[in-house]
């Protein structure tokens, strides 16, 4: 027997355009819910919680933003002419970027990707670095051989420090705010300033064109590298006195210091790799290649990745810490000067 196929009643019909609009209307609710692309790549660029790695290219005049989570880069920000040293601000709000041809101190509204105010400071100013309680911005003026320091409350330059060496490069704070230790660039000295009294106290000779500068965590001692010298001073802060001298690699620079205080790390620049100093011993015990001229560098919190400034590689290398090896290589700007980590 032949079958026919029926027409669906007009009730039927009625049910299955009213299914078809509830399933279109649940769509529509469905897309609405989901972030827009501009909306995801707001998120993106606002990590909730990570670290975040800032890179002030001098060659480019940008600042690359890296998600220390991905090791991806996340934002290319606008950082003057010439962006050397910066610190960032506590709650991320502002960047601090010394603009070395235009002598003065650029802020940066990373949220807006936009340039703030500007601080006059005087010719050539170079390394910047936060006090530990995030009030006080210090900078390395070169040419008026001082420390000039604004007070973030005010987003003004407070007050500034005459120091006796030549050429300051940086200014960092010890870990209780107390002390500031100057890297004399043309002095081969670190001029060493008591930040209550605002004025310097001591003064400790080093090896020549002494660079970056990094404490143990405890403030106990301070670690130097000298360019020119090609070696690590390691300073006593309660004696102010040379306690070692430690042979590093060509061109010794970026210091930075591993949260358990077991471990400091020096850049070579003119060997395009990193030491790693036991401080128990005050020995290079590990050597790991990176990019060319290595330059500043930064720990995460956890301390279990060093970002490194590569100036002649146009690029960041990341180590890992615990195994001491270089993970990979990350593209930023032109002539990358150093990290600083948030």
């Amino acid at each position: 027997m032949t079958m026919q196929a029926r027409s669906p009643t007009p009730l039927a019909a009625l049910a299955g355009t009213l299914m078809l609009a509830a399933l279109l209307l649940a769509l529509l609710l469905a897309s609405s819910l989901l972030p827009s692309p501009a909306a995801a790549q707001a998120k993106t660029r606002s990590p909730a919680g990570a670290a975040l790695a800032y890179v002030p290219n001098e060659g480019s005049g940008t600042i690359s933003v890296i998600d220390t989570a991905t090791d991806q880069v996340i934002a290319e920000l606008p950082g003057g002419d010439k962006p050397r040293g910066l610190a960032v601000a506590a709650d991320r709000r502002w960047l601090y970027v010394s603009d070395q041809p235009h002598n003065r101190l650029q802020l940066v509204d990373p949220g807006a990707r936009a340039l703030g105010a500007t601080i006059a400071l005087g010719e050539s100013p170079e390394g910047v670095a936060m006090s530990p309680d995030g009030r006080w911005v210090v900078v390395a003026v070169e040419g008026k051989n001082e420390i000039a320091v604004t007070d973030t409350r005010s987003n003004a330059l407070a007050f500034s420090i005459k120091v006796q060496g030549r050429n300051p490069e940086h200014a960092v704070f010890s870990p209780n705010g107390r002390l500031l230790f100057v890297s004399a660039e043309e002095g081969e000295a670190v001029d060493i300033v008591d930040f209550t009294a605002r004025k310097q106290v001591a003064q400790v000779a080093v090896g020549a064109r002494p660079r970056g500068i990094g404490f143990l965590p405890d403030g106990s001692r301070a670690y130097v590298a000298t360019e020119n010298a090609n070696e690590v001073f390691v300073i006593d802060t309660a004696r102010f006195a040379i306690l070692a001298r430690i042979k590093a690699g060509l061109r010794a620079n970026g210091v930075a210091v591993h949260p358990n205080g077991r471990e400091v790390y020096v850049s070579n620049g003119g060997d395009a790799n990193v030491s790693v100093i036991d401080s128990a011993s005050n020995t290079v015990v590990a050597t790991i290649p990176v990019g060319q001229r290595p330059w500043n560098m930064a720990l995460t919190p956890d301390g279990k990745k060093l970002y490194v400034a590569n100036g002649r590689s146009n690029s960041v290398s990341v180590i890992d810490t615990a195994s001491r090896t270089r993970l990979r290589d990350v593209a930023v700007g032109k002539l990358p000067w150093g990290v600083v980590i948030r």
